[in-house]
């Protein structure tokens, strides 16, 4: 049985990841606070971000800028996703199944 957290990104108990995704304070703050479904949402968002400006992975400030969006991404002020969101694709009340 998966572990279950209170993801602080979706706002519902959903399994959790297996182990750290990051080292440190803010890796066990993930582990202990980050669905697995928002650990994905993050990893499409960072890959976003690394296109959209060119980061080196290999560069500190880069490596800087990708976790102080991290943190913002799952425990900023606007973290959590609006009330009544639903991934993409996902079916909407009432919609027809496909």
């Amino acid at each position: 049985m998966a572990r279950m957290v209170q993801c602080v990104k979706l706002g519902r108990q959903l399994p959790g990841l297996e182990r750290p995704p990051y080292p440190g304070e803010l890796g066990q703050r993930i582990f202990d606070n980050v669905s697995q479904e928002a650990w994905d949402m993050w990893k499409r968002q960072a890959v976003i971000l690394i296109n959209h400006y060119g980061l080196s992975l290999m560069d500190a400030q880069a490596q800087k800028f990708l976790r102080e969006q991290m943190e913002d991404f799952f425990f900023g002020k606007e973290a959590a996703m609006p009330e009544g969101w639903t991934p993409a694709g996902a079916p909407t009340k009432g919609a027809p199944r496909k």
